[in-house]
């Protein structure tokens, strides 16, 4: 055999181990580690920071921005009422780095629609003249409307600039109604014109910019024809704060001097803004005013069951002198007269079960409650069978139509007993109901509440504070609130009876099993945003 046939040079070889580069991994790994560190910070600084351009403009790309939004008068955020003085006081004296970061908290704000604010929102009440008002454009913030430059009437060291936001439709109107000299009344009644910038003039002087979060129907008080207000769409931050730049803001002083001097006295005297001869305010001329739509009234029709048997319906329940059913008595009917010369109207009710035990029929018939004039349609009652007079005065007149009420003494809803008192309970010694958490409260405001007895649980924040009221939020991570995974925002408007101390604002409140909070409606706005009303029920 030829052993050289088969050539192997190395039949038994072992393979080369590579060497593994650490150096490289580490370079790498560092590398990684700082990208993902960065991308956290980047995070933090886009969410934390919306009323930066740059911000907002990332976050209107990845839809993380909602556009602002009309608020109810009733659904408004939490505010403090400032006049002209005030807002003086309150920014005259901040430095420049506090100044920038009041304004950066109002900008901010209001992108977010008010969610997550601190404090309290400022809102403007006063009086204020229009010096002039201009068109916006696609150069400004805001890039659709109009904006007055206005000075206080008691106040000449402050200066507001007001934005009306509206359709191009709505312009020729608003160019008419703001002109200068027109008065604009904001009053804590029905106006909600919250500061959204605050600028220190070099002399001296304060400007402040507000918008409207109401965004209404205005009209002037001496003029016909309306325009109403819509949210923008979008915000052009780019543009920078104030509207009127310096430039365009001393033109307009200056155009407003010169309509005083042509509009002063025979005597030549030109009239000072805020100041009267005697020295008081002057009564307006011609004031800009926010005016309420009128809201439909529907019609209310209260259904009725019909007795099975007519005679039932005639019968009425027999009293005795002390109020109970006499024994071996034959029941007797109220006389049509007593009941017509002393009885209010009353609405017919179904009648309840067959009981086996007697029941007081000394009913007295509640004072009818303050209603609407909408026609309201209510079955007719039955003809009433006349008895004897000594029946009549023997005993008390029972409608025949309404059956005496059951004892609530423990078992009524805490939401019907009005006037500031209702029953309290013990902690977990409430009456049985559905327990629900805040992520159940969509779902409740879409099917309602349908006459069940329901509690809510959970951590909640005090963002308002009254004599009898609070106003709560859901307390969520900081996570949840700058990425938007909370969904809609919701409000918990909670009364608390007579005698009890609402918690203070900024407080956090945790109810749970043992005592929750007893919701009696909930409301949902067109926005998304959940109005929740609950009472305090426990001791």
């Amino acid at each position: 055999m030829d052993y050289g046939y088969f050539h192997y040079e190395e039949p038994y070889s072992r393979p080369q181990r590579r060497r593994i580069n650490y150096f490289a991994w580490t370079v790498a790994i560092l590398l990684l580690t700082g990208a993902a560190l960065a991308a956290w910070l980047f995070s933090f600084y886009i969410f934390g920071q919306p009323e930066r351009p740059d911000s907002y403009r990332v976050l209107q790309k990845l839809h993380k921005v909602d556009p602002p939004k009309r608020f109810e008068l009733t659904a408004a955020p939490a505010g403090e009422f400032l006049s002209p003085k005030q807002l003086y006081d309150r920014y005259i004296y901040k430095g420049s780095a506090e100044l920038t970061q009041a304004n950066s908290e109002l900008a901010r704000n209001y992108i977010r629609n008010f969610q997550q604010v601190r404090g309290l929102v400022p809102y403007l009440v006063g009086r204020y003249v229009v010096m002039e008002a201009r068109e916006l454009g696609p150069g400004d913030i805001f890039t659709s409307g109009m904006v007055a430059l206005t000075a206080a009437v008691d106040n000449g060291e402050v200066l507001m600039e007001h934005v009306y936001p509206a359709d191009a439709q709505a312009l020729p109107l608003m160019k008419q109604t703001l002109t200068p000299g027109l008065e604009i009344k904001l009053e804590r009644t029905h106006d909600l014109s919250a500061a959204i910038h605050a600028e220190r003039l070099n002399d001296g002087r304060i400007m402040i910019t507000a918008v409207p979060l109401l965004y209404g129907t205005y009209t002037v008080t001496r003029g016909t024809g309306t325009f109403s207000l819509e949210p923008p769409l979008t915000l052009n931050l780019e543009a920078g704060w104030p509207l009127f730049k310096e430039q365009g803001r001393l033109r307009s002083e200056m155009h407003y001097t010169q309509y005083r001097r042509g509009a002063a006295g025979p005597q030549g005297q030109m009239p000072i803004t805020g100041l009267a001869p005697s020295g008081t305010a002057p009564p307006a001329e011609n004031a800009l005013v926010r005016v309420e739509a009128a809201k439909p009234v529907e019609p209310i029709t209260i259904a009725q069951n019909a007795p099975k048997n007519a005679k039932e319906a005639t019968k009425a329940t027999p009293a005795s002198k002390h109020g109970k059913l006499a024994k071996n008595q034959r029941p007797t009917a109220t006389p049509a007269a007593s009941v017509a010369a002393t009885q209010v109207p009353v609405v017919a009710q179904q009648p309840p079960a067959a009981a086996t035990t007697p029941v007081a029929s000394t009913v007295e018939t509640p004072p009818p409650p303050a209603l609407t004039k909408a026609p309201i349609t209510v079955a007719a009652a039955s003809p009433i069978p006349v008895r004897s007079a000594g029946s009549a005065a023997s005993a008390p007149a029972v409608a025949p139509t309404q059956s005496a009420p059951a004892d609530s003494s423990g078992m009524a809803l805490a939401s019907t007993a009005g006037g500031g008192s209702w029953k309290t309970f013990s902690p977990g010694k409430m009456p049985l109901g559905r327990l629900i958490a805040t992520s159940d409260l969509k779902d409740l405001a879409n099917r309602g509440i349908a006459g069940e007895r329901v509690y809510l649980k959970g951590q909640f924040v005090v963002n308002f504070s009254d004599a009898n009221r609070a106003v709560l939020r859901p307390r969520t991570r900081l996570a949840t609130a700058m990425l938007n995974w909370s969904g809609p925002s919701t409000r918990i408007i909670v009364e608390f009876p007579t005698g009890y101390t609402p918690p203070a604002q900024g407080t956090v409140v945790s109810r749970d099993d043992a005592r929750p909070l007893e919701i009696t409606e909930v409301r949902k706005q067109e926005d998304g945003q959940l109005n929740v009303f609950a009472r305090e029920i426990m001791q």
